[in-house]
């Protein structure tokens, strides 16, 4: 499996990505990470997945919400559809006008949630070849039973600690084969929050916008 790299123009932007399960504190620190980098005097600018848009919609009532989880193919394909319009209407042009986009969740989503039900890495991969390669994917890595705690008893389909633990044995699968970046979750906010900055800034500093 190889992420696919698009010929498309991305603009003097950057892309992250913040992966994870769910209660993993993805959207806390996809947060935090575009306020420094705004109070740093950069141009940073959030968005998530499902995005706000009209499949990202449909994917909060009849998937995330629904009573029984949907099925995987289908999942996958409401995913793909809801990231092409996703990429197209906000992350593209904001990289283009050079704007450093974190995006709560990303590709790396499905390949973790639809591959822990079974289907294809390959496939999934070729539905979303449209998609930008990330310049930095980084996962927060939490314990199960520590994101079971936070839950309680009251949870989506998709949350529940069985899906969650193959869902977590996908994303570090992931981190192996170097896809993606693991920082441990499992931490004070503050010190996961600086070491999510530390390696923004070290993608910056690569791509010659580190600011001094």
């Amino acid at each position: 499996m190889s992420v696919a790299k698009s010929g498309r123009t991305r603009g003097r932007g950057l892309l992250v990505c913040i992966e994870g399960l769910d209660k993993s504190g993805k959207t806390t620190h996809s947060r935090l990470l575009v306020k420094d980098l705004n109070e740093m005097g950069y141009d940073a600018v959030y968005t998530r997945e499902p995005s706000l848009g009209e499949v990202g919609r449909l994917i909060r009532k009849i998937i995330l919400h629904g009573w029984r989880r949907a099925p995987p193919v289908l999942e996958a394909v409401l995913f793909a559809a809801d990231r092409f319009d996703h990429v197209e209407k906000e992350i593209k042009p904001a990289l283009e006008e050079g704007k450093i986009v974190v995006s709560d969740r990303y590709l790396y989503s499905s390949l973790a949630y639809q591959g822990a039900s079974g289907l294809d890495l390959d496939w999934i991969m070729e539905i979303n070849r449209f998609a930008l390669p990330p310049d930095l994917a980084i996962y927060i890595d939490v314990p199960v039973e520590v994101l079971a705690k936070r839950m309680g008893e009251k949870r989506s389909v998709m949350e529940w600690p069985r899906i969650q633990s193959e869902v977590r044995k996908v994303y570090l699968k992931l981190v192996k084969k170097g896809f993606l970046v693991p920082v441990d979750g499992n931490r004070p906010v503050e010190e996961v929050s600086r070491e999510i900055l530390s390696l923004v800034l070290e993608r910056l500093k690569g791509k010659g916008r580190l600011r001094v």
